[in-house]
Parts: structure tokens; sequence; C-alpha cells
């Protein structure tokens, strides 16, 4: 009993510390959200989307499906090359939402960058999305 009991103790710890290691290397929204927009891939972007996605690009204001957002981004992309991006504030109002605010900087300017996020059921959709030429 003693040995089994040692052996169960051992499993377990075992198990608690790589599931720890495991959360601990795992991304947060906000960490997937700035790779993407640094390195131009829309695609890491769209895992975040919701059915619909609130955009404004430069004052334009519009409320894309999932498809049509994704087309838009490409294409504000493809027109600005990300030189940089650096986040100059992200946390969380709350535990159902997170926000980050940063400077896209790109050949043709700089643009100021708001993201908004909140929990949709277990997982984190964009609510929100603005660049806003400086």
């Amino acid at each position: 009993m003693n040995r089994w009991y040692k052996n169960s103790v051992l499993v377990i710890c075992c198990a608690l510390l790589f599931t720890g290691a495991y959360a601990q290397t795992g991304h947060s929204p906000i960490e997937d959200l700035t790779n993407a927009i640094k390195t131009d891939h829309v695609g890491e972007m769209t895992k975040y989307f919701d059915s619909f996605v609130p955009l404004t690009i430069n004052n334009t204001q519009n409320i894309y499906s999932r498809n049509q957002a994704e087309a838009v981004l490409q294409d504000f992309f493809e027109k600005n090359t990300p030189k940089d991006f650096t986040v100059s504030d992200n946390g969380a109002p709350n535990s159902t939402s997170k926000f980050m605010i940063g400077t896209f900087d790109t050949p043709s300017g700089k643009y100021n960058v708001y993201i908004l996020l909140k929990q949709k059921d277990s997982n984190f959709v964009i609510q929100e999305i603005r660049f806003t030429k400086q």
C-alpha cells in the first residue's frame, strides 16, 4: 500500500507539472493578435472573429461577416505592409473582456489600433477592430 501511495502521488505531481507547463506556453488572444498584426497574418486573426465583425479603418465603420472582414483586412494589410507594431496598453477590464491599444507602423504612415474582445461561451471573440491613421 505504501509503494502504491508513493507511485500515485508521483504520477499526480508529474501530471500537474506537465499541465502547468503546457498552460504557460499557450498564447493569449492578445499575444495571438499582436503577432498576427506584426507578421501580416490575417488568417490568425480570423480565429477570433465572431459571426459579424465591427471594423473601422480611417473612420469608415462597417459591420462585416467573417469572410468580408477577412477580405477587408487582407486588402488593408496589402496596402499597408507592416514595419512594426507596438502595444502600448493591453488588459482586461474584467474577466469577460480584453482590449489592446497599439501603434501600427507602415511605410505610408502610422495607425492607432484598438481591438476589443469579449468572452463568448469559453472563447474570446473580437467585438471591435479600429485602425485610425495618425
